[in-house]
């Protein structure tokens, strides 16, 4: 069988890599489509690709520090919610003429290479929190691009910009809900080494 971290060193630098690369395709086409559900994804993303480094980092060091990892995590998920929300108020604010033919187009692009991640997360045996806490960003981009294919298909269809400010408050509400899951995650976490530890005659 494969040696579980470098079986997940290998996964984790090969989700690191695709989110790296779909995070600039969604700034670009966000940018261009003038999209905030775009621009949501691509934070969403790039924050993956910060997390997939992080995981990289505590993957060989002791669980306390994959558990910092994973508090890292889960802060910045909703680090990354308040400033989606933010320029959500700002495009509704100023205004905004979002693209739907190219949400639609990166929507199904990024859902790909999502699939290919969470394969890829899927085959690592044995997960630790820092592992998981990945994963749970690779199926928050399930969803988030599921509201941009909509988003981008209602904004095509009625020409108007609320589909796409609806969905990128949306993600925001999914990053809430993840970064929450993560910081749960690891605070159990945190409680079992320390039970563990009181309970040790080691100790």
């Amino acid at each position: 069988m494969t040696d579980t971290p470098d079986q997940a060193r290998r996964a984790l630098w090969i989700v690191l890599l695709l989110n790296a690369a779909i995070s600039i395709a969604f700034f670009v086409t966000g940018a261009i489509g003038d999209s905030s559900g775009l621009i949501a994804n691509g934070l969403d993303n790039t924050s993956d690709t910060v997390v997939y480094g992080i995981s990289l980092f505590a993957l060989s060091r002791a669980d306390k520090w994959k558990r910092l990892a994973a508090n890292v995590s889960g802060g910045m998920l909703l680090l990354f919610a308040v400033l989606i929300l933010i320029d959500a108020v700002r495009r509704y604010t100023v205004g905004s003429e979002p693209l739907g033919a190219i949400m639609v187009a990166m929507s199904l692009v990024a859902a790909v290479v999502n699939v290919i991640c969470v394969w890829v997360l899927s085959r690592i045996d044995d997960p630790d929190v820092n592992v998981r806490a990945a994963n749970t960003f690779s199926w928050n981009d399930f969803a988030s691009n599921g509201g941009i294919l909509v988003a981008g298909g209602l904004v095509w269809w009625l020409g108007a910009n609320w589909p796409d400010l609806v969905v990128g408050i949306a993600i925001a509400g999914i990053f809430i809900w993840g970064g929450i899951k993560i910081l749960r995650d690891a605070h159990r976490e945190h409680h079992a080494a320390v039970h563990d530890d009181a309970n040790d005659p080691r100790a």
